[in-house]
């Protein structure tokens, strides 16, 4: 006796989920160039310092990132993402082995999300005080001192690129989960 049209053994008509170690793969990777720029961002900014020779000796001008809560922030925040990055590389090899796992997609999902708009906070915080000091604001008095400490804004400038570059390959990685999870 059939009863819609296939028997209890038959899986003839029952779709297979798809193969996602392609993506699990792709996935892997894209974590490991997100470290490099997380991380790479964090240092350059981190060790970024620069002393400018005054008239006299005693009398000494420096610019660090520490003179800036904001760019704190973006060391901090670049570090906390580099860390959770490495951490979520073990769930990454398990979708590599076990393509089929769905509670770790949806759970990388959601705090990729997270680490990428605290990234992407501090990224763009540091790009608007790596700006004005490129730049500065005539109608607030702020001079652009890039002119003066061109090795801090140059190490500045490159860290904010590295940083970008991870907000968006955490970009690529949410649409990559939400793929291999709508596959399964």
């Amino acid at each position: 006796m059939k009863s819609g049209g296939s028997e209890a053994g038959d899986d003839s008509n029952d779709p297979k989920p798809k193969s996602n170690r392609g993506i699990a793969f792709l996935d892997f990777i894209m974590r490991l160039v997100a470290i490099l720029g997380t991380l790479g961002s964090a240092i350059a900014m981190g060790t970024s310092n620069e002393d400018l020779p005054s008239f006299k000796q005693f009398i000494r001008f420096k610019a660090e990132y520490k003179d800036l809560p904001t760019f704190t922030f973006f060391v901090v925040a670049n570090g906390i993402v580099s860390a959770y990055l490495a951490v979520s590389l073990v769930l990454s090899i398990l979708h590599i082995v076990m393509s089929g796992a769905k509670i770790t997609r949806v759970v990388l999902i959601f705090f990729d999300t997270v680490m990428m708009a605290f990234l992407t906070s501090g990224a763009s915080a540091a790009a608007a005080i790596v700006y004005l000091a490129h730049k500065g604001n005539a109608r607030a008095n702020w001079i652009a001192i890039c002119q003066q400490y061109n090795s801090f804004c140059d190490r500045a400038s490159g860290s904010l690129v590295g940083s970008f570059i991870a907000v968006l390959v955490f970009l690529l990685l949410v649409i990559l989960s939400a793929l291999a999870l709508s596959r399964n």
